[in-house]
């Protein structure tokens, strides 16, 4: 039992993943994007029609691995991108409130996935997500480690790649140290010659487009091709998961797998509907504690980015 709660885990947890660590690029810039739960809405909602164009293009019988997945996996890039050009748009260069245009965001994603979610045709998504399910060969009887390690769809592996090439790029590459500067003090990294607004568009477009994978994975691996519409709950969840792992992708990978195992863990004990409720509010009472000791202690690279939430104006610099 404890092996199957584990490996529903390390599934779910993919979720949190995508999104925390989508949003961690993100505020290393100085852009708090609290719009990532309507973007991860926004980014299944292009999965819906990616997989809906892909079926009425080509019919139930002509469905195949490469269009049925990589179809899906571009719409679901190009409108949580767009959720993400929304936000740069507003904040970088409207200069608008970065927590009242990201609160806005959330609200149209949200509505967004509900407006062509229930309007999208879902005839042919359940072979269609066989694909992203598809796992690596395992005999009918797979020993633990196959279970753990080796029965998972190709997005939790892209998710986990993704967080460790983010954790390099951040602290081993001049581009990782440009956005570091950018969040910390725009104005210092402005007058060094770096581009503080093309820097804030790059990493909360790119930031953008992981989050969004996370509610591609949700619609089509793990509900199995089924259309749900309350994402955006794990998209806070994930926005948590940045703070408890102190701005660090490569730890929102074990962190993502302790927030699910608590969020999963009333399925798998006998419990009551207000213990289960209770239980679910431990990942964010976690982090308030985390939020509470990064701030008492005056450790740097534990700390928020000096710019976070700030927007920059050069007229002021």
């Amino acid at each position: 039992m404890f092996l199957a709660f584990l490996q529903s885990s390390i599934r779910f947890s993919t979720i949190f993943l995508f999104g925390s660590v989508g949003e961690t690029l993100t505020e290393k810039s100085g852009n708090l994007n609290l719009g990532i739960p309507g973007i991860m809405c926004m980014g299944a909602a292009g999965g819906i029609i990616g997989a809906s164009t892909y079926v009425e293009a080509v019919g139930t019988s002509g469905i195949e691995a490469w269009g049925a997945t990589l179809l899906p996996i571009l719409f679901c890039l190009l409108f949580s991108g767009l959720g993400g050009l929304i936000y740069c748009v507003l904040t970088a260069t409207l200069r608008c409130n970065q927590n009242v245009s990201g609160l806005a965001l959330t609200t149209f994603g949200i509505g967004f996935l509900s407006f062509f979610g229930g309007r999208a045709k879902t005839t042919g998504f359940s072979t269609i997500s066989n694909f992203f399910t598809l796992s690596f060969p395992i005999g009918d009887s797979p020993n633990w480690f196959e279970t753990l390690f080796l029965s998972y769809g190709c997005l939790v592996y892209i998710a986990i790649i993704i967080a460790i090439i983010a954790a390099i790029v951040l602290k081993k590459t001049r581009i990782g140290l440009n956005l570091r500067a950018v969040g910390e003090n725009p104005a210092t990294a402005d007058a060094a010659g770096i581009s503080v607004t093309n820097y804030k568009y790059a990493a909360t477009l790119i930031g953008s487009m992981i989050a969004g994978l996370g509610g591609l994975f949700y619609i089509m691996d793990y509900l199995g091709g089924s259309v749900e519409y309350s994402i955006d709950k794990f998209g806070w969840m994930a926005v948590a998961l940045v703070i408890f792992t102190v701005w660090r992708p490569n730890w929102a990978i074990l962190g993502s797998i302790l927030f699910s195992m608590l969020y999963l863990l009333p399925n798998y004990v006998s419990v009551s509907f207000a213990e289960r409720e209770v239980i679910k509010m431990i990942p964010y009472l976690v982090t308030i504690v985390v939020l509470v000791i990064t701030s008492i202690v005056s450790k740097r690279e534990s700390q928020p980015p000096a710019s976070l939430g700030l927007s920059y104006f050069r007229e002021e610099r």
